[in-house]
């Protein structure tokens, strides 16, 4: 399977936004890939909850994501949202940060809602509380299609070893993490986390990124790190599409995921245990 990422500079005009990934589809699926990934908010990067209110759609109504099903049907290609950000039910009146896999005939083959918020203070200048604008998901996904498991991840998720484990324990064999990542904690910590989680689970990690410096009608402007990567299942980085928007492809062969299972089999290995004790404690 050739999968195709999509690195962009979404802004906060999800109009915009639509028109921008619809032509990188198209480019990626006559460069022969059959599996085309967005990143995380792929519909509006907007730090504005009062713009987000304006824009955002519900599931049932929202216009990318209607795009993208009739886009998969009419090239034949698996696209996986990486995330939208949508309007949703809840009496507080957040959000939902929620992935889509479609298949080639347009159908939602799954859904998936961001479990970890993002809720830190990279530094003085730079906080972020998603939790205030975003209510987290509880149900871990993965979804079977002909080329293999599919276990899906947003984001902040890739900071959570287990959830991973879980998911490759149970079918997945590519993971995937779409992400909007600080450029602070991307420079520090995003290929090192995504080559571990490869590493822990012998799987294909596939992060579609946002980058750069997104523009916004309303509110403060964000920054992204971009770097969108592609890890083998034994930890190799296939490829790194660097800072500005691109397409970038990768092979995928199943096989390896297999070959990197058998060589260190430690998802058969998990052992119950107990404690820790505090030995100081009186």
């Amino acid at each position: 399977m050739k999968a195709a990422l999509l690195q962009i500079t979404s802004s906060d005009n999800p109009a915009e936004n639509i028109r921008v990934v619809q032509t990188l589809i198209q480019d990626a699926a006559a460069q022969g890939a059959g599996f085309i990934l967005t990143p995380e908010v792929t519909n509006c990067v907007s730090l504005s909850r009062s713009h987000q209110k304006q824009v955002l759609s519900h599931q049932d109504d929202d216009p990318m994501l209607a795009a993208m099903r009739d886009q998969a049907r009419a090239l034949g290609v698996w696209i996986a949202i990486g995330s939208l950000a949508l309007k949703t039910d809840d009496p507080d009146g957040r959000f939902a940060n929620r992935s889509f896999l479609i298949d080639p005939t347009g159908k939602i083959a799954a859904t998936y809602d961001k479990i970890h918020m993002f809720d830190v203070a990279v530094s003085a200048s730079e906080t972020f509380r998603e939790s205030d604008g975003y209510r987290p998901g509880n149900d871990a996904v993965v979804a079977q299609t002909p080329f293999g498991g599919i276990g899906l991840t947003i984001c902040y998720d890739i900071r959570f070893p287990h959830l991973h484990r879980v998911l490759a324990q149970n079918g997945a064999q590519i993971l995937l993490v779409p992400a909007a990542f600080s450029p602070v904690t991307g420079a520090a910590h995003w290929e090192p986390l995504l080559r571990a989680r490869a590493i822990e689970t012998g799987c294909f990690v596939l992060a579609a990124a946002q980058t750069g410096h997104h523009d916004a009608q309303s509110g403060k402007r964000r920054q992204t790190y971009g770097h969108s990567m592609a890890i083998s299942p034994w930890g190799a980085v296939l490829c790194d599409a660097g800072s500005d928007p691109c397409i970038t492809y990768v092979d995928l062969n199943m096989d390896e995921v297999a070959q990197a299972r058998s060589r260190v089999p430690a998802l058969t290995h998990d052992r119950d245990f107990e404690g820790p004790k505090n030995e100081f404690g009186h």
